[in-house]
């Protein structure tokens, strides 16, 4: 039998990129996935879309109510959704801060809130937040979207806490640049979008960007009935950029 079979996932930004990757992956362990995105139009069979804003309270009720009205149940959450935002301490006005921080950090609280009531009555509940390289070392141009991931690992141990007497185990993965469709129209807008790309390559000790496949791979372990000693553990998927530093 699959790891997941008869398990119901929810992946939030589950249409494209990491999310997507993420759903296929759990998917392909036998899961029942619900992908809640904004845009639904371009979520694809097998997963289930279901319209969400994750920056609106009502929206991601609703949408946790749909999966499991459908469903029946609801097993594994991923809060993997989110925006990103560039700019040095100086870049962003409040209501930038304002935006990205409700989307990001409140919007992955929101999630998690709405579902653990479902969680709860789960035999396999699993919590899993996408978080980034960005919460642990300091890259130039991006302190508003750091302060939201380091906020989000921070979250991750908290939440496992208070999940512990649950039974609900919660961790988060920690990518470095993966090679999403958003890193590409970030490059796009460079000056010279392959001088640039090779720069974020040679940044990272693997000497390549991290493929989606990988994040899924490492969400899909987190995730598993298998890892049940696995638990509050931010999982870093950056080619060694936290960790390494390798002689140049």
């Amino acid at each position: 039998m699959s790891e997941f079979e008869g398990l119901v996932a929810a992946v939030t930004g589950g249409a494209s990129g990491l999310g997507k990757a993420i759903a296929d992956e759990l998917a392909s362990g036998g899961a029942r996935v619900y992908a809640l995105d904004l845009n639904v139009e371009a979520v694809t069979a097998p997963h289930v879309g279901v319209r969400c804003d994750i920056g609106d309270d009502e929206s991601v009720r609703s949408a946790m109510e749909q999966v499991v009205a459908d469903a029946g149940r609801l097993d594994v959450v991923v809060a993997n959704a989110g925006i990103g935002a560039q700019g040095d301490v100086e870049a962003n006005g409040d209501a930038e801060w304002t935006r990205v921080l409700n989307v990001n950090v409140i919007g992955s609280a929101r999630t998690v809130r709405h579902a653990l009531p479902h969680l709860k009555a789960s035999p396999s509940p699993a919590i899993v937040f996408t978080s980034s390289i960005a919460a642990w070392a300091g890259l130039p141009q991006r302190v508003l979207y750091s302060a939201s991931k380091g906020a989000i690992s921070a979250m991750t141990l908290a939440i496992a806490a208070d999940c512990l007497p649950l039974g609900i185990r919660v961790n988060a993965v920690a990518p470095g640049t993966a090679d999403t469709p958003w890193v590409g129209r970030l490059l796009d807008t460079a000056v010279d979008p392959g001088a640039e790309r090779a720069a974020l390559e040679a940044r990272q000790p693997s000497g390549r960007l991290v493929q989606p496949q990988e994040v899924a791979d490492a969400v899909a372990y987190l995730a598993s009935p298998r890892s049940t000693s696995t638990n509050g553990v931010i999982l870093a998927v950056d080619g060694g950029m936290y960790s390494l530093r390798p002689r140049r």
